[in-house]
């Protein structure tokens, strides 16, 4: 499971703080998120007895794009260290409809828990890896000695073959030995890393073949050959690669051979039931009434089939069952031609916190601008940096920029943050494209070098609407 003892140490205001990092404005949907994630903790050190009856408090996040719905989510969820899955409500259709099944989140959460178990696994046995790969290594460095009508590999190219003398079966030859230890000084120092050897690595190239159906196997990869088990012999192939990818290879191989599958899938499985989170994006396209034909007859239908899923249900997967009890669920959407009530009621009854996120301002803007650890202009002087291209913005130029960005949303779609993306790539496109060609140099941006490179775009409404 997530860190126990470094989310005793998040209290909320820490929570908030952190978000603040990445996130501008919004207080009220971060203090939501913040107390819905401590409670995450809080319900962990509760008795058993009661552990289970205390459900997620799932939340609905209403606002414009580009305020930082979605971002909030996914920082969420790095800091919780859980299992996170994006997904838009509009790609899944009711059963029977063209579409996704929704019950697919659940396969697609337990998918990315296993990866980020696995991963932290193969941590923990990498150095162990690391021993083993090398020993396999020296014996294809010093091959065993040849049996009758064997001649072994050629010494001079250090070929061999994975399968000959395992570490410790030296048959006690001194020489043998000090030659193997000679070796493998020599491989420490990096002194063979332009030798080529020859390695036999498992071939990944596996019979496969993809179920679609509504029964609960939907987009599922089944293995043909762990179906049918021994019916398929493991194949290999040989390649002829340099010593440190070599070292790479037989690490990557020992790492999968040391890691406990079963302990991954029950970690994971645990992880998902417990910490997982799903965050819903575009909620309201599937929030409008039954309509009696054309392309929203199965709005209601999707909310249908979530419905289960958001109330605590079982799903199948590939590595096992998934109680879906304890995930958080955040839902979020621009309501713009729907509402929150036109959501079916027992859906509406599943997302008891709501919190409304604020349009962004020329303040804020500014601030996203230069405060965030990833700000946009960070962003691009880095990029500009690799081309000894240096970007100097004057703290009137970005008000500027702030101030286009509002004007422009405005006067056409609001699009939020998204619109600063827009406007910074339209200012800086002759730099980027000619950075090659006069670097090392210093580009000084001010107020009127981005009034001189946006303003006739601003000023004519039409074309701001194709172009910004």
């Amino acid at each position: 499971m997530p860190n126990d003892k470094f989310m005793a140490q998040l209290a909320p205001k820490e929570i908030v703080a952190e978000l603040d990092r990445f996130v501008i404005g919004q207080a009220e949907a971060k203090k939501a998120v913040a107390i819905a994630l401590r409670n995450r903790w809080r319900r962990q050190q509760v008795p058993e007895e009661l552990r289970d009856e205390i459900a997620p408090k799932n939340i609905i996040m209403i606002g414009p794009t580009g305020v930082g719905k979605t971002e909030i989510a996914r920082r969420l969820a790095r800091l919780a260290q859980s299992p996170f899955l994006k997904v838009e409500a509009s790609k899944f259709t009711e059963v029977g409809y063209v579409g996704r099944d929704v019950e697919s989140m659940i396969r697609d959460l337990t998918e990315l828990a296993i990866n980020m178990v696995k991963a932290e696994e193969r941590e923990k046995v990498e150095a162990r890896a690391v021993e083993v790969a090398e020993e396999r290594l020296l014996d294809i460095l010093l091959p065993g000695r040849p049996t009758k009508g064997d001649h072994g590999p050629d010494n001079d190219q250090f070929a061999g073959s994975l399968e000959l003398v395992r570490p410790g079966h030296e048959s006690g030859d001194p020489g043998r030995s000090n030659t193997r230890a000679k070796l493998k000084r020599l491989l420490h120092e990096g002194k063979m890393n332009d030798r080529f050897v020859d390695v036999e690595v498992p071939d990944s190239s596996r019979p496969m073949v993809e179920v679609f159906s509504n029964l609960g196997l939907e987009e599922m990869d089944i293995n043909l050959k762990d179906m049918f088990g021994n019916m398929f012999p493991k194949k290999t192939k040989h390649r002829k690669v340099k010593i440190p990818e070599a070292l790479k290879l037989l690490t990557q191989e020992e790492s999968q051979r040391l890691i406990d599958m079963d302990k991954v899938v029950e970690i994971a499985l645990e992880r998902v039931e417990q910490f997982g989170i799903i965050f819903i994006d575009e909620i309201d396209k599937v929030a409008g009434r039954e309509s009696k034909h054309g392309p929203d007859v199965s709005r209601e239908g999707v909310q249908r089939d979530l419905l289960p899923l958001v109330e605590g249900s079982t799903v199948t997967t590939k590595y096992g069952m998934v109680k879906t009890d304890h995930i958080l669920f955040i839902a979020s959407g621009a309501f713009h031609v729907s509402k929150p009530s036109d959501l079916i009621p027992e859906m509406q009854g599943r997302f008891p916190i709501r919190v409304e996120l604020n349009s962004l301002g020329r303040e804020e803007f500014i601030k996203i601008l230069t405060e965030p650890e990833n700000a946009l202009i960070t962003q691009y002087k880095a990029l500009l940096a690799t081309e000894n291209v240096e970007l100097d913005f004057e703290p009137e130029a970005v008000a500027e920029l702030a101030e286009i960005a509002c004007t422009v949303n405005e006067r056409t779609e609001n699009i939020g943050a998204r619109r600063l993306h827009t406007v910074m790539e339209r200012l800086l496109e002759d730099v980027s494209f000619n950075a090659p060609e006069i670097g090392p140099t210093t580009v000084k941006v001010t107020a009127d070098y981005v009034r001189e490179r946006l303003s006739d775009v601003v000023g004519d409404v039409d074309l701001s609407r194709y172009i910004l």
